[in-house]
């Protein structure tokens, strides 16, 4: 059977997920329900990434459940098996660091990302920039926004090269936040 591109399992994903982040909603101003995200994060990669690859599609449906949701590893495992795991695995935050650390972990650690999670890494990055301009928490001040957009450019200095498109398109929400949140992004910076 041929797992390039394999409907059922995304939206067994979709399913999934939406039960699991079940009245999580997003910080924007309209609080929407929050499996908006890992669904956008989807259809970037393949809209604009041109990534066909179920594995990483439903990878990144699923890339919140477990750092967000009581999801297992062994529910995602026996559902989407031990690969679209591993890819979940790689870019889950460990909840039990403090913030700032696990921001400058991301940093450090995406250049051991293999492809399949560097690619859900872009489309979360861009996401999650993008809606920082579209529609930003409402208690966020512009340095919060300022610096959240910095660390997403961070993260993808890191690992640049690896889908044009993707990081096309964030570099052009990276040219929206010079000119909408007047100041300069830096080629690289630690996170503070």
């Amino acid at each position: 059977m041929n797992k390039t591109f394999d409907l059922a399992d995304i939206l067994d994903a979709a399913v999934f997920a939406a039960e699991k982040h079940q009245g999580h909603v997003r910080k924007n101003s309209q609080h929407s329900p929050y499996i908006t995200h890992p669904l956008l994060v989807s259809k970037v990669i393949y809209q604009i990434g041109g990534i066909e690859d179920s594995m990483i599609l439903v990878a990144a449906i699923l890339h919140d459940t477990i750092e967000d949701t009581d999801t297992t590893r062994d529910e995602i495992k026996e559902r989407f098996g031990e690969d679209v795991l591993s890819i979940v695995l790689e870019v889950t935050d460990d909840k039990s660091m403090p913030k700032m650390e696990r921001k400058r972990h991301q940093v450090a650690h995406a250049p051991e990302l293999s492809y399949k999670a560097r690619i859900v890494k872009l489309g979360d990055k861009l996401v999650n920039c993008r809606d920082i301009l579209n529609d930003p928490p409402a208690d966020w001040t512009l340095k919060r926004r300022q610096d959240y957009i910095q660390w997403g450019a961070d993260v993808l200095f890191q690992i640049r090269g690896t889908n044009p498109q993707l990081e096309a398109a964030f570099d052009r929400v990276m040219t929206r936040a010079e000119m909408e949140l007047g100041y300069q992004i830096e080629p690289f910076s630690t996170v503070n």
